[in-house]
C-alpha cells in the first residue's frame, strides 16, 4: 500500500509541475514564433520526449497528445492539409530522435554506454 501511495505522490506531483510548465512554455513559444502552427505544442512535445527519455516517469501532464491531436484536426479542418501533415511528421521524427537522445544520454551519465 505504501508504494502505491508513494507512486499516486509522485504522478500528483508531476502534474503539478508538469501542468503549468506545459502552459507557460507553450505560451511563450507561441507567442514568440506566432501560432499559425502549433510550434508551441511541437516545442513542449519534443521537450518532453527528451526528458521522459532521461527520466522515465511522471511527465503525463507536461506533454500532451490531446493537444497534438486537436491542432492537427484544426489544421486539416481548416483546409491547412500541409501544415497539418507537417504537425504530424514533424512531431513523429523530432520526438522519436529526442526521446533517443535522452535515452542515450541518461545511459552514456549512467557509464552503461560509453
Amino acid at each position: 500500500m505504501q508504494d502505491w501511495l508513494s507512486g499516486l505522490l509522485w504522478v500528483a506531483l508531476g502534474s503539478a509541475v508538469g501542468g503549468p510548465a506545459r502552459y507557460f512554455v507553450s505560451g511563450l513559444v507561441g507567442r514568440a514564433i506566432g501560432e499559425t502552427f502549433p510550434w508551441g505544442t511541437m516545442t513542449v512535445n519534443v521537450t518532453g520526449a527528451f526528458v521522459i527519455g532521461l527520466v522515465a516517469g511522471i511527465l503525463g501532464s507536461y506533454t500532451t497528445v490531446s493537444s497534438f491531436s486537436l491542432q492537427t484536426l484544426s489544421l486539416a479542418r481548416d483546409g491547412e492539409t500541409l501544415r497539418a501533415g507537417a504537425n504530424v511528421a514533424l512531431s513523429l521524427l523530432l520526438c522519436l530522435t529526442a526521446v533517443t537522445l535522452g535515452y542515450w544520454t541518461a545511459m552514456t551519465m549512467a557509464g552503461i554506454l560509453s
